[in-house]
């Protein structure tokens, strides 16, 4: 959900384009106001669009704000891996949930999160995250807009299709939702799970988040449509991958830019030998392509160049990530997370024949971690693989050595050496 600075430009005047909206004449008018930049998602199989509405239409005057006094809603750790200094926090509330239908809230979280994280590389690395799930507990049932406009429920997030005019733009009140999130141990992404089977969602960057805002971003997706988790899906590549949206408006014509694109995932190269995944150039792709240079992407038709002819960041007709997306995300998993703990602190010394024990984030599938021990920077053969270890037991004699345990995913869907090193893990221990 972080743009380019030419997408972001963008953003306007595909605002004009889907809810021909007169930008100069506005202006004109009425004094500037405060607007988010969202990407919604049009059908369960449909390219998605990136608009920009007033943050004003989201205001619920008519209601009280539910507020966070009286009663805390409880926060339960659905998925604990690690702590959470070493782990993505994905936090999920629901929305449209009463205080009877929390278990309910449950139930759908679990399911929805189950389908996310059947994609990959999500499915691999599972055991990076923790996820925190919020009881925000809802006055009415079910979510404004559904099943038509005229449709108003009194909700926790205040959750309403029919955004700004677009049925399938599922916006909710992002102050209460950064509220709620603040209660979670931490939070780097956050999802909202809408109590309704209209198919519906949204994306909103992080640069449109209220002041404060640790996380990078936030998804909605309705809770009963089978499809919905795909946005969930869609949304994380730009969250954490930071990777670009590889569909095109029509009538946008040509690229406007001469600096390359900074995300992984769009080249202005169109020669094989020079784009940013030739070590990928060929390859047979899980989204049925093979690996080139496709024209058209980041809302332009021509001069920009995708990895595949589609994917997840395409279209949601597409369920999977291209390998270009996949070994972006591994990067992103790994900038935010450890594969690598240990509750013995680096930072005092230790003696000869103090224990030091390591934990390893439960990877699996795609992920192909391998520990390895060194002291004083040489490798010692015989303990790699051991998760408890003492200096002694590795030969150290003396005092003023240095301990290293390191942990690399030798993954075959890392071609980068920029990102395997990403994807290397050490924590050092100094012997007294």
């Amino acid at each position: 959900m972080r743009w380019t600075t030419a997408a972001v430009a963008v953003l306007a005047a595909a605002a004009a384009l889907v809810g021909g909206v007169n930008s100069g004449a506005a202006e004109a008018a009425a004094p500037s106001v405060r607007t988010q930049h969202v990407e919604y998602f049009p059908g369960p199989r449909a390219e998605p669009r990136q608009v920009t509405v007033p943050a004003s239409a989201l205001d619920r005057t008519a209601r009280p704000a539910p507020g966070l006094t009286g009663t805390i809603p409880a926060v339960t750790a659905l998925q604990r891996t690690g702590p959470v200094s070493g782990r993505l926090d994905l936090v999920v509330m629901g929305d449209g949930y009463t205080a009877d239908e929390q278990g309910e809230f449950a139930a759908d979280a679990e399911a929805k999160l189950d389908a996310i994280f059947g994609v990959e590389p999500y499915r691999s690395y599972r055991g990076l995250f923790n996820v925190w799930l919020v009881n925000a507990v809802s006055h009415e049932s079910g979510v404004s807009g559904d099943p038509a406009a005229d449709v108003v429920k009194d909700t926790a997030l205040g959750s309403s299709f029919f955004c700004d005019g677009i049925e399938r733009l599922l916006c909710v009140d992002t102050d209460e939702v950064a509220q709620y999130a603040g209660l979670a141990p931490d939070a780097d992404i956050v999802f909202v799970i809408a109590h309704s089977a209209k198919y519906g969602g949204a994306g909103y960057s992080a640069a449109d988040l209220p002041s404060g805002s640790t996380f990078h971003g936030v998804a909605t997706m309705s809770s009963d449509n089978d499809r919905s988790y795909l946005i969930g899906a869609h949304e994380l590549g730009h969250s954490i991958g930071h990777l670009a949206d590889e569909y095109q408006y029509a009538g946008y014509g040509t690229y406007p830019s001469a600096e390359e694109p900074a995300t992984a995932n769009l080249t202005l190269h169109r020669d094989l030998g020079t784009t940013k995944w030739y070590r990928w150039l060929g390859a047979q792709d899980p989204t049925g392509s093979v690996v080139g240079t496709y024209e058209g992407g980041g809302y332009y038709e021509a001069g920009v160049y995708r990895p595949t002819e589609t994917s997840l960041m395409r279209s949601l007709a597409s369920t999977e990530f291209n390998v270009v997306g996949r070994e972006t995300m591994i990067a992103g998993f790994y900038a935010d997370a450890d594969a690598l703990t240990s509750s013995l602190p680096t930072s005092r010394p230790i003696g000869q024949k103090r224990r030091i024990t390591v934990c390893l984030a439960p990877l699996t599938g795609l992920a192909d971690p391998e520990l390895t021990w060194y002291v004083d920077g040489r490798q010692v053969p015989s303990a790699t693989g051991d998760l408890s270890v003492t200096p002694h037991q590795l030969g150290v004699r003396g005092h003023g050595h240095k301990v290293t345990a390191t942990v690399t995913d030798d993954t075959t869907a890392i071609r980068d050496p920029a990102v395997r090193a990403e994807a290397t893990t050490s924590l050092t221990w100094t012997v007294r």
